[in-house]
């Protein structure tokens, strides 16, 4: 089993020893989701994560690590959160999620306090109440499923009757739904993760029934129940087999012969086109699992190498969420791209709107406003416009957005109002056209 941060003592296996606002309904297939047994995005592209953990409730200062894991390759970072039970509360989600777009990361947030739930005597939090943790944060999570996958608790059950785990991740899963959360959820194996009584692998298909999006994916971890290449091509057999998605959301390397085959990981992901989340970026308190010494993207360890360079760690494998790209992928049979822009109106005062359409599909697209302070700074803003061909706003990231009729509205987050002279930030959103998407004239007023 993993070994825990921070000095927390680590469980014992018993087979060893005896992680915005959206305003109206959101819906699954405008974020990443399912199909087949791929993760998909918005536009039906495959989105295959290629990325690492990063133990930031703990490590809350070390912000650099979201763009030095980027600039290693990585589209993806699993984010340690806290729910309170245990660690934080991470009340920082918002945050969290816009250095992940910032750095152009599928962020996946989980909570770690239901680590190894109820083998941890610590008081470690139930699977329900993490399901509460995310309610909590609803705020800052809807509207961003393009972006975020809600990772429910971190290795929920250990090992004391880990067929618990069957009804408690079905129940933490109907919850959210039924809480309005649309996100692509990912569920951990109990025994630590590592579902060494095949608890998860035999009983996914409920789990997955229970889900009414038929949105979730499956996080096995891998650490030394899977010693062989037998073990771990099995395992994948048998999702394979299912039809139910599959990723490695933690996984260590064969520092000894008796640890992980991290090899035949990296290999059989690649083969079969399995996303994987390796363990873990820095701060473990067995630095053995660090990938760079002391958070320094320039003192990378040899398990850093292996991920990052490796034959088939991320740089050779990692390919960028197309949501990140200027012009996402369209789907078969959709127009081209189209960039129609407006121009900023002349001034010296208050701020500047400018609107662009960075994609285009038959239905579909998205665009981006940039907001630019003029000569002197701003405490908010707020930009308005009416469409004049029929189009609709369906989601919205980094601004609060409203619409009545053919006229929108978006108001800064309380993270993004506050701008010096001359500088900028943005917004996006979805929408939906019918025959024509002209760029509409902005407006723009400074709070």
């Amino acid at each position: 089993m993993r070994r825990m941060l921070f000095g927390i003592a680590t469980a014992v296996l018993a087979l060893a020893a005896a992680i915005l606002t959206f305003v109206g309904p959101a819906h699954a297939a405008a974020g990443l989701h399912i199909s087949g047994r791929a993760i998909v995005e918005a536009n039906g592209q495959t989105f295959v994560m290629r990325g690492v953990n990063h133990p930031h409730v703990w490590y809350t200062s070390q912000t650099s690590s979201f763009a030095n894991v980027k600039a290693l390759g990585a589209n993806t970072i699993r984010v340690v959160l806290g729910s309170g039970k245990r660690w934080g509360p991470s009340t920082d989600v918002a945050d969290v999620i816009l250095r992940c777009k910032q750095n152009k990361l599928i962020c996946v947030l989980e909570v770690h306090d239901t680590t190894g739930y109820p083998d941890e005597t610590a008081g470690a939090a139930t699977l329900d109440e993490a399901a509460d943790y995310w309610i909590s944060q609803k705020s800052a999570l809807v509207g961003q499923e393009n972006y975020v996958v809600v990772n429910i608790g971190n290795e929920p059950i250990g090992n004391q009757n880990p067929t618990q785990w069957i009804d408690a991740t079905a129940n933490a899963v109907k919850k959210l739904r039924a809480n309005g959360l649309e996100h692509l959820l990912m569920v951990d194996a109990p025994n630590w993760g590592q579902d060494w009584t095949n608890t998860m692998r035999d009983n996914a298909q409920r789990v997955w029934d229970a889900d009414n999006l038929h949105n979730t994916v499956f996080s096995v971890h891998m650490y030394s129940v899977y010693n062989t290449a037998a073990s771990i091509a099995s395992y994948f057999d048998a999702f394979a087999s299912k039809g139910l998605p599959l990723v490695v959301g933690e996984f260590g390397w064969r520092f000894n012969a008796t640890e992980v085959d991290h090899e035949t990981i990296l290999a059989e992901t690649r083969s079969r086109g399995i996303g994987y989340l390796a363990w873990s970026w820095s701060g473990n308190s067995d630095p053995i699992l660090d990938m760079a010494t002391t958070f320094d993207p320039n003192q990378l360890t040899t398990w850093g190498q292996i991920i990052f360079n490796g034959p088939n760690g991320i740089k050779a494998t990692a390919k960028e969420a197309a949501i990140f790209a200027g012009a996402p992928t369209s789907p078969s049979g959709s127009t081209p791209p189209t960039t129609p822009t407006t121009t900023p109106p002349v001034g010296s005062a208050g701020c500047a709107a400018t609107y662009t359409v960075v994609g285009q599909w038959q239905g579909g697209f998205q665009a981006e406003v940039r907001i630019t302070a003029r000569d002197t700074a701003i405490r908010g803003w707020t930009v308005t416009w009416t469409f004049g061909n029929g189009q609709t706003v369906s989601n919205a990231w980094n601004a609060t957005v409203t619409s009545t009729g053919s006229g929108v509205t978006a108001r800064n987050m309380s993270y993004n109002g506050n701008l010096g002279a001359q500088a900028s930030t943005t917004f996006g959103f979805l929408g939906t056209w019918n025959g024509a998407n002209g760029a509409p004239t902005l407006a723009c007023t400074a709070n």
